[in-house]
């Protein structure tokens, strides 16, 4: 396991926290993955915290799984570019598989790493998801 992990690991321990599911890769970068979910306008948001041996540690939120259609493509896209604009911690985008991503991406070097810092970034995320999701799903489902 990587020592951001193990830091990660104790910050969860101590702080009682049970909501993430932990799976170690095998891989050349000692990569530890933390899977949960977001609960956001009455849905629940999967994400995972990536950790590894890189100087970097990335949060991902599926905000809207196979959200993208032919349809709303552009609307999507522009709303996306505005959020980009915006926002420093974190940047949207559509993947291949029509999902819409937000990821945070920080500086993470292990003798560095700060636990607390990723809770505070969570947070910030959850925040603002609170305050924008219901607009995006608008431009993603006009019905609902």
């Amino acid at each position: 396991m990587n020592k951001k992990a193990e830091k990660f690991n104790e910050m969860l321990d101590k702080a009682k926290i049970q909501a993430f599911q932990m799976e170690e890769r095998e891989d050349q970068f000692h990569t530890v993955l933390y899977r949960s979910n977001m609960q956001v306008s009455e849905k629940d948001l999967p994400f995972v915290l990536i950790l590894d041996d890189s100087i970097y540690a990335v949060c991902r939120v599926w905000v809207g799984v196979g959200a993208v259609t032919e349809q709303n493509h552009d609307a999507v896209a522009k709303y996306l570019n505005d959020m980009n604009q915006h926002y420093k911690v974190f940047k949207y985008y559509m993947t291949d598989e029509n999902d819409v991503v937000l990821d945070c991406c920080i500086t993470a070097h292990e003798d560095f790493f700060d636990p607390e810092l990723i809770r505070t970034i969570l947070d910030v995320v959850l925040h603002h998801l609170e305050e924008n999701h219901a607009e995006l799903m608008k431009l993603i489902s006009p019905e609902a």
